[in-house]
């Protein structure tokens, strides 16, 4: 379908006049004559290697232009100092139709307008970037980021501004968002709070066609729809050994927990859930404990819930039962009673949020130990940002 756009009138600047006398508003006249496109004039396709240049003659100079696509994507571009020139910051996507709108204006300030359709030849040749989105369709917690993982490296700043352009994320009720580059492959967004409660988000990619540098173009995205459940909160309070669990601002359970003990502190901070395990086998070697150590350990853990992808779970821990509420004697992991852990493993999915406070560990990074997004500042998370 085509998109018509209905623009404002051109500003105009003030005619002669005798004392007395008003500027009258002029509508703006034709300047087809005033304007040439280098592509797709008399019905020609368009090259889409080339950018879209658009040039000013018999007198006229260029006061603005807006070139969208069918997809409603803009064509960016740079005008001229002296009006004479317009020239697009990219070529155009392939097997495209474009709609051009150029605003002129004459020496004695009449404006004019020009509206113009073009195409675009199919891109051929060149490789395609990808784009998956994350995670799968279904119910998450509110701390749960969207992920985009690209096919391929995206490293300058001008065309991560085309592919994060070109990503959208609506949710309802509505929040502000933002997308962060994680590394040249990997995008994370997340509201500037915890999404709401029974919201539904949706993810596109609208890359299809798109020029982001010589030799790549944008390829299909699936859309991906998730909700959120009910807002669960979790807050261990390192120092007084309980965890304190919240539903939708209710406070659920009080549970008596351990933490890490000296050298092995609990990592203070937001963790979001990553996913469940009834039962899991846990080693010292994992986490780096020589094996026939003093440390080392070889435990069948029931009811394990994981926060980090370096090993942290809150899970049973039977046989610390004595130290519930009152010592911090793990390796890292929060241990309770078996019925606790088994209720907190119903009580959560992935996506809702854990956050250790109160002890004197390491902090939770941001980045690269599961999702730590939420360890920014909104100011901070901005500014991993193409488009701040």
């Amino acid at each position: 379908m085509i998109c018509f756009l209905v623009l404002a009138p051109l500003a105009v600047g003030p005619a002669a006049c005798s004392s007395g006398e008003q500027p009258q508003d002029a509508a703006p006249h034709d300047a087809t004559a005033h304007v040439a496109l280098s592509a797709g004039e008399d019905g020609r396709t368009a090259d889409p290697d080339k950018p879209l240049e658009i040039t000013a003659r018999d007198g006229s100079r260029i006061t603005d232009v807006r070139a969208v696509d069918t997809a409603g994507r803009r064509l960016t571009g740079e005008l001229s100092a002296d009006g004479s020139r317009w020239r697009s910051d990219t070529p155009p996507a392939g097997a495209m139709r474009y709609t051009v709108v150029v605003g002129t204006e004459r020496d004695d300030g009449a404006p004019g307008r020009r509206t113009a359709e073009l195409t675009t030849r199919p891109a051929t040749g060149g490789k395609r970037l990808e784009v998956d989105l994350g995670p799968d369709d279904g119910t998450y917690g509110v701390g749960q980021p969207i992920t985009a993982e690209l096919s391929r490296p995206v490293r300058s700043a001008g065309q991560r501004a085309i592919v994060e352009r070109a990503l959208t994320v609506e949710s309802t009720p509505a929040v502000e968002g933002s997308w962060r580059w994680m590394d040249d492959r990997t995008l994370h967004y997340r509201p500037r709070a915890y999404w709401p409660a029974h919201a539904t988000v949706v993810a596109r990619g609208n890359l299809e066609g798109l020029w982001i540098r010589e030799g790549l173009r944008g390829g299909g995205t699936e859309p991906l729809r998730i909700r959120t459940g009910d807002r669960v909160e979790a807050v261990v309070d390192i120092d007084r050994t309980t965890m304190t669990v919240r539903r939708n601002g209710e406070v659920v359970r009080t549970i008596p927990v351990t933490t890490g003990k000296p050298g092995f502190r609990t990592r203070e901070g937001v963790k979001v859930v990553l996913g469940r395990q009834a039962a899991v086998r846990m080693t010292g070697t994992s986490i780096g404990i020589p094996e026939g150590s003093a440390e080392s350990y070889d435990l069948d853990v029931q009811w394990a819930t994981q926060l980090t992808d370096s090993g942290e779970f809150v899970h049973a821990a039977p046989w610390s039962a004595a130290h519930h509420g009152r010592d911090n004697v793990s390796h890292g992991c929060t241990g309770m009673s078996t019925e606790n852990a088994r209720w907190f493993f119903h009580a959560v999915r992935q996506g809702d949020i854990v956050r250790h406070v109160g002890g004197d560990g390491p902090k939770m990074p941001a980045f690269g130990n599961g999702l730590g997004d939420w360890n920014l500042s909104w100011e901070q998370w901005r500014r991993g940002s193409a488009l701040s």
